[in-house]
């Protein structure tokens, strides 16, 4: 369902003595293709051990709901109604297609949902190594279009008003999933946790003894090489967007697994992105929408948001980096 997009590496202080009764616990396992990693300070192993069961659990049945990988989600049963009128919706999916209308009409477009059918053919195509035929993107675009996605708010229905569409809500659910576990963690009296999704971190509290989660990125271009400098977030999310893992190239061009919606092929700009965001969910759409959109742009809708972006860019053969005004005070060597 959700690739990873940026290798993020946790760096968690050790809590003091004065704190000694809460113990750190960290827990991983296999979802979304990807490790997920919980970390969490609890007062003994037995309730560590079953909250961690929980939001696991939970993160099962939110992957049922939102996977496009899965034939039998909720989202694919969606999409096959595509065309056959409205289609009556879980809490959970009509908020994330509710979220994800927001960041298409506060994107200008960017971030589009409705990519499903393009993105599916350039997954293909990276799997394959074949560049796919321009009257076959073409084709693909075609079945494109927010505007085709009609949301019923009084009756909690969508429907997909063209045969053929497909939803991706790779984008929006990694993030959306990883702030749902800390929220669960919040309801169950957990006030010092972090989730990592493959590089999108989302965290509540900060470790006892410390001031707050300290979270290095990778340098762009790198898979290991981290900055010399860590960001300091509290009950924020982070997530950083690139292409150095998901990329195709054809004609000595790196076309990134994130799609242009207004052309249907992999941006070639070699930007990555980081934000900074208050939750989950916006961090993750973020990223992907400042990586389409100019530089001014990017910054502007960060701003709008209360959110923080750092763009790297490939200029000239060398490397630009832009920043939002507040993201310097989240850096420390």
């Amino acid at each position: 369902m959700f690739r990873p997009y940026f290798l993020i590496v946790l760096m968690a202080g050790c809590f003091s003595y004065g704190h000694a009764q809460l113990q750190k616990f960290s827990y991983t396992a296999p979802k979304m293709g990807s490790p997920f990693t919980i970390v969490f300070y609890a007062p003994d192993s037995l309730y560590a051990n079953n909250i961690a069961k929980h939001c696991f659990a939970l993160v099962d049945s939110l992957v049922d709901i939102l996977s496009d990988y899965r034939d039998s989600s909720e989202l694919n049963r969606l999409c096959a109604r595509a065309g056959k009128g409205s289609f009556p919706c879980s809490p959970v999916l009509f908020d994330v297609l509710q979220k994800s209308n927001d960041a298409f009409i506060r994107s200008q477009g960017s971030f589009d949902i409705s990519l499903g059918p393009v993105t599916r053919l350039w997954r293909k195509a990276r799997k394959e190594n074949i560049f796919p035929a321009p009257e076959l993107v073409k084709e693909k675009l075609s079945l494109t279009g927010f505007n085709k996605i009609a949301i019923d708010t009084a009756m909690h229905t969508v429907s997909l008003q063209q045969p053929g569409m497909q939803l991706d809500l790779g984008g929006i659910g990694q993030g959306y999933i990883a702030q749902q576990v800390m929220d669960f963690l919040q309801n169950n009296h957990v006030a010092n946790a972090l989730a990592d999704v493959s590089g999108d971190i989302v965290c509540i509290g900060k470790p006892p003894g410390k001031k707050s989660w300290t979270v290095g990125i990778n340098l762009p271009e790198s898979e290991h090489e981290l900055w010399p400098k860590y960001l300091q977030i509290s009950n924020l999310a982070v997530t950083t967007s690139g292409d150095v893992y998901q990329y195709m190239e054809h004609d000595n061009k790196r076309y990134s697994h994130i799609v242009d919606p207004s052309t249907g092929y992999g941006i070639t700009s070699q930007k990555n992105v980081t934000v900074i965001a208050g939750d989950g969910t916006t961090a993750d759409w973020l990223t992907k929408a400042c990586s389409i959109l100019p530089v001014g742009k990017a910054i502007q809708l960060a701003n709008s948001l209360h959110a923080e972006v750092l763009i790297a860019e490939m200029k000239n053969g060398k490397l630009a980096f832009h920043a939002s005004k507040g993201f310097k005070k989240y850096w420390q060597r």
